[in-house]
């Protein structure tokens, strides 16, 4: 008995090191000074328009914004919903964002800070949007204080965009930037298909865009119908043809999907890695599961002798 006791002793001082070591580390990071970027400006920060002065200022905390005075702050409204993608004027608007804008060949990183509250934009869906729009190169964080779509928080970053020194927006671009998320979280909600699997779809789909440049309808087609049957994805002929006029909208655009190659790729691993880890060993994860309970189990037993 004295044995154990000294094991769960000791296993209870490496997980107070621990996550002292860990407060330690956020308390320096805390205390780093945010610098400015002298090539591209402040991050800007867009709040949607619903947002109480409380809720505000918990999106800031959320987005870590510690100094306001250190990015740019703007208000996605109705009108812009309007504008942007053609939405009600009378919604109410909470997902808010922050747009760093980096170098070319950075990539663009999607940082959803409040998961739990986008139920129905994933990182992914944005990403390949945002693509499609022209953003390429930027880290993008997505924060809301209550449950919303999502869609919000895309207006806002196409606004942020447009208040830049030379950084609009095509606005057929984000036209269809628009028409993609929709058809994606549509998609997404029909049976037999997830936000993974829709996803992994419109990615790939524009992967062999990217390599095989169709010069017409037809080879826009064949193309979406091998991904289909690749991915055994079924859609309905309504659905299928509503991707077809959305892949085709984005060929007669020109929209050049060669310049990120590499992050469609990389955006693909993610998704089927995803999915892998979704359906893959879930009795490890039990087994994981159940040494922390155990643990946690231990140590009370430990502390109920000590005091008893």
């Amino acid at each position: 008995m004295r044995f154990f006791k000294i094991i769960a002793c000791g296993t209870l001082l490496l997980l107070v090191i621990f996550i002292g070591n860990m407060n330690a580390v956020h308390a320096d990071s805390a205390n780093e000074e945010d610098s400015i970027n002298e090539k591209y400006g402040l991050p800007v920060v867009v709040y949607g328009e619903a947002l109480s002065d409380a809720q505000k200022e918990e999106v800031r905390e959320l987005l870590n914004v510690k100094d306001p005075t250190m990015v740019k702050e703007i208000t996605v409204t109705g009108e812009d919903l309007v504008q942007y993608i053609n939405g009600d004027p009378h919604s109410n608007m909470y997902s808010s964002a922050k747009i760093t804008r980096n170098d070319s060949g950075e990539g663009l990183v999607i940082n959803q800070v409040t998961p739990e509250n986008i139920t129905e934009v994933t990182d992914e869906m944005y990403a390949n949007a945002l693509l499609t729009a022209g953003i390429e190169n930027a880290v993008v964080d997505i924060a809301s204080p209550v449950k919303v779509s999502g869609h919000s928080a895309l207006v806002g970053i196409y606004k942020a965009y447009d208040e830049g020194e030379g950084t609009e927006l095509n606005k057929d671009r984000t036209e269809v930037a628009n028409e993609e998320l929709s058809l994606a979280t549509a998609l997404a909600q029909k049976e037999g298909l997830d936000q993974d699997k829709v996803s992994e779809l419109l990615t790939e789909i524009k992967q062999q865009i990217a390599e095989q440049n169709p010069v017409s309808r037809e080879e826009v087609e064949q193309i979406i119908d091998e991904r289909l049957k690749t991915l055994e994805i079924s859609l309905s002929p309504e659905d299928r043809q509503l991707l077809i006029d959305l892949f085709e909208k984005m060929r007669n655009l020109n929209i050049n999907f060669d310049n990120v190659q590499s992050q469609l790729e990389n955006l693909a691993n993610d998704i089927q890695q995803r999915i892998e880890d979704a359906v893959g060993d879930k009795g490890f994860l039990q087994t994981i599961m159940d040494f922390f309970k155990n643990l946690i189990e231990s140590i009370k037993s430990f502390f109920s002798s000590l005091f008893s």
